[in-house]
């Protein structure tokens, strides 16, 4: 027991999803998105080196990295910079933080956000960024955690209504803004999968998020036990969910943190394919 279980927190497995969607142009039928979520500093490898060759195994178009690439209580930086310079090797990146990149120093953060930028990751804080493939685009839309929005991460974790309201402060910028173009597949890289009633009234058409790690220990036919803001037995622990015409993927994430160790949860790398119907 006590071997598997350091194997199932040592080792990573990947899940792949297909969408189908009719939004989804033609030019991006078979389009790859590699993500990975709440990395924490982890090591698969001598400089990740596994997670490094399974990555190119799968040939992505774009590597998503939805947050807590860092961990906040024992904090890499230069590992973290030098494994994003690693990814870019194989596809476009796009980041946004998690609340672990929020409890580092503003001036450690702001650093390391110049470093990843100056290696070609595309850094996605309340920002949008389109790809286009044939003269035909999809954007990506990319949220700043709110543990950054609120400036106080302990207070992040509150009532679900005060956390969409800073959910919706990012969003909504970017609409008003006209930066948000309706009429295009819409992908949309958060850290925290509770929001999908919000995504959904937005139409957004998939979410890629993480931070809940599964639910720590894995209960057969149950789920996660615990989950960050959502306490014992989180609706969103991993997995796909489906509200109106949104998808999300919530990652069960690469890294452990408060809780140094997983059960019956192996880390994992997600993997979405992209049908066009």
């Amino acid at each position: 027991m006590f071997f598997y279980l350091v194997w199932s927190n040592v080792t990573f497995m990947t899940t792949r999803y297909t969408i189908e969607s009719g939004k989804i142009p033609k030019e991006f039928d078979g389009f790859k998105i590699v993500q990975l979520s709440d990395l924490h500093n982890a090591n698969f490898g001598k400089d990740n080196s596994k997670l490094i060759k399974t990555i190119k195994k799968q040939k992505p178009d774009m590597i998503a990295i939805t947050g807590d690439f860092i961990d906040g209580s024992k904090p890499n930086v230069k590992a973290a910079e030098e494994m994003a310079k690693n990814l870019v090797e194989i596809a476009p990146c796009y980041y946004v933080s998690g609340n672990h990149e929020a409890s580092l120093e503003k001036s450690k953060f702001d650093e390391f956000i110049e470093v990843i930028k100056g290696y070609g990751v595309n850094v996605l804080e309340n920002d949008v960024s389109s790809i286009n493939k044939n003269e035909v685009n999809i954007q990506i839309v990319g949220l700043q955690d709110l543990s950054f929005l609120e400036k106080d991460a302990g207070a992040a974790n509150s009532e679900d209504g005060k956390l969409e309201d800073f959910v919706d402060s990012g969003y909504s910028t970017l609409e008003n803004n006209k930066k948000i173009k309706k009429d295009l597949y819409t992908i949309v890289l958060e850290h925290r999968p509770t929001f999908i009633d919000y995504f959904s009234e937005k139409d957004t058409d998939l979410v890629l998020t993480g931070h809940a790690h599964g639910g720590w220990l894995r209960i057969p036919f149950v789920g996660g036990l615990v989950a960050p803001d959502q306490g014992f037995f989180p609706k969103y622990d991993a997995g796909k969910y489906t509200k109106d015409d949104t998808v999300m993927i919530v990652s069960r994430g690469l890294g452990n943190s408060i809780i140094p160790f997983r059960v019956n949860n192996r880390p994992e790398l997600v993997v979405v394919e992209l049908k066009s119907k």
